[in-house]
């Protein structure tokens, strides 16, 4: 049986693992539990990770669920859009894709639209038009190309990302966006200019957030997520959150949460 000591080292060792590529075997990762008040005070439970691009070095707040791997839900609309512009399953950013004419959960999608728009919407019949027009053979080449969470995306191309088995943990989805950020994911200057736009939901001085929520609604309590990376004074900084939902005034809770985690950090401006 492991020790104590042991488990604790394994834990951040395979945690390290996550965050660290060839290129950043000498990441310094700290642990920042003392953040953990930011959740209670916002009344939830959850994990964040920000890697601090310049400085080789990442923050966590709760080691273990930052490592654990779940749905990425409409976080996976990033390479999703990625995957459309670079194999010309969707034109360009003007292109109107249809929704299928099915009634849907929220009105707000029952409208064909671009992909700005259907992003921003987190339109999901959109995206898995999408994702049937790029096909299964493409997307594993790209999902592996981008070295995705654990790359599975089984045999339903339309449902992969929110049902499974496509899973990734909040160390990934920093480490994903981070590379996206510093145009480091093998699409085409175009596609990344797209994608950058459409992502982009807030300046602040001289802070730029670009950023995108999910909710992976296969677990109870359902799982909340917001990803992205700030870009300020030259620096980048990537991060992912995500929470437990309960209920669903939790939702609205990620985006402040994750402002204020990272004023903490001195990352995003403080009003």
């Amino acid at each position: 049986m492991l020790s104590r000591w042991s488990k604790t080292f394994a834990l951040a060792f395979t945690a390290c693992a996550f965050v660290m590529g060839a290129s950043q075997a000498h990441a310094e990762l700290i642990v920042r539990d003392d953040l953990k008040r930011v959740f209670d005070e916002t009344g939830v439970t959850g994990t964040f990770v920000l890697m601090d691009i310049s400085a080789d070095r990442t923050y966590v707040v709760d080691l273990s669920r930052a490592a654990r791997r779940i749905h990425p839900a409409s976080t996976f609309k990033i390479p999703n859009s990625l995957i459309a512009f670079d194999t010309g399953a969707v034109r360009d950013d003007h292109e109107v894709v249809p929704y299928g004419g099915k009634p849907q959960p929220y009105k707000r999608w029952e409208h064909d639209m671009t992909l700005p728009e259907a992003i921003r919407a987190s339109n999901v019949p959109i995206y898995q038009e999408v994702a049937r027009r790029i096909g299964a053979e493409r997307m594993q080449a790209y999902v592996d190309a981008f070295d995705y969470g654990n790359r599975q995306i089984g045999s339903v191309i339309d449902q992969f990302w929110l049902r499974g088995p496509l899973e990734i943990s909040a160390f990934e989805e920093a480490r994903f966006t981070s590379r996206l950020a510093l145009k480091q994911l093998p699409v085409t200057p175009r596609t990344w200019d797209r994608v950058h736009r459409m992502l982009l939901i807030e300046k602040q001085g001289d802070a730029a957030l670009y950023a995108k929520t999910g909710v992976a609604t296969e677990y109870q309590p359902e799982i909340g997520w917001w990803v992205g990376w700030v870009e300020r004074a030259g620096q980048v900084y990537a991060f992912a959150l995500n929470i437990d939902m309960p209920n669903e005034v939790d939702m609205a809770k990620r985006i402040p949460l994750g402002k204020r985690l990272m004023q903490a950090l001195a990352v995003w401006p403080t009003p």
